[in-house]
């Protein structure tokens, strides 16, 4: 029988165990008495447990049923707690919101699912209030990069979008056990509730950044061509020539309301 709490690598798990660096993640979400958190991923417990002595009303989602066990033994003085044994990209969110009340997202993401969780969570923005995540430093740096940067992409476009994001600190690799191979960050999201630009249809405007992204190295003439002609793309002002990772998050909804517009006509 495996022991209890011991790290799996096909579940991606690197356990938080730098107690200075949890502090500091405390610190950030700084929970608040009336606030609903909700911890993806609580692994062991090194957030889970700070957050609930601090008072939080806490659901946390853990697939493996080993760690929940772990859990239901170091934490079943906590009422607090709600334990939700799941697939995070399959949970539905919405059945943890209260009236008045938003979700407030936590957590030491696994980094095999970081990118297409952040994504799926996009669909709940309404429901949350922000997000507080340790994540791979390279997605971070791609989450807040700028246009004509390496780093700027379709991770960054479509988040942009949705939210206003901000590196809090970094993380060195012997804060985890066992250490990845990488560096990590935390980072908070805040989800708008008005975007910065305008978009008229969301499902046009993903879309259009995902094909001009498809083909990172070739122009807009080519990666579009599904959508635009040449002169399409001219009309908003864009040269057809440039490549995706030039384009600011105003270029890209211009774009798509084009789209929008052609097929309300």
């Amino acid at each position: 029988m495996k022991k209890l709490g011991f790290p799996r690598k096909r579940f991606g798990q690197h356990f938080l165990q730098d107690n200075q660096i949890v502090q500091r993640i405390v610190a950030a979400i700084a929970p608040q008495p009336e606030q609903h958190l909700v911890e993806i991923g609580p692994g062991k417990g090194a957030l889970t447990l700070p957050l609930l002595q601090q008072g939080a009303v806490l659901d946390v989602i853990e697939l493996d049923r080993e760690l929940i066990e772990w859990l239901k033994q170091k934490a079943n003085i906590f009422k607090e707690l709600s334990i939700h044994q799941a697939d995070v990209l399959k949970f539905d969110f919405k059945q943890l919101v209260r009236k008045g009340q938003r979700l407030r997202v936590v957590g030491n993401l696994p980094y095999n699912i970081s990118t297409p969780l952040l994504f799926y969570l996009l669909n709940y923005a309404n429901d949350i209030q922000d997000m507080i995540f340790m994540l791979q430093k390279e997605v971070v740096d791609r989450l807040i990069a700028a246009p004509a940067t390496s780093d700027y992409g379709r991770l960054s476009v479509m988040l942009q979008y949705h939210c206003r994001i901000e590196k809090i600190f970094d993380v060195n690799p012997n804060a985890f056990y066992p250490p990845p191979k990488v560096d990590s960050s935390v980072v908070q999201l805040i989800p708008y509730s008005t975007p910065p630009v305008e978009v008229m249809n969301q499902k046009h405007f993903a879309q259009v950044v995902a094909l001009a992204f498809s083909q990172r190295r070739k122009t807009l003439r080519n990666t579009l061509k599904r959508l635009f002609d040449i002169e399409d793309i001219q009309a908003v002002g864009i040269n057809p020539k440039a490549r995706a990772e030039t384009l600011t998050l105003n270029e890209f909804a211009q774009l798509a309301n084009v789209v929008t517009l052609r097929e309300a006509m």
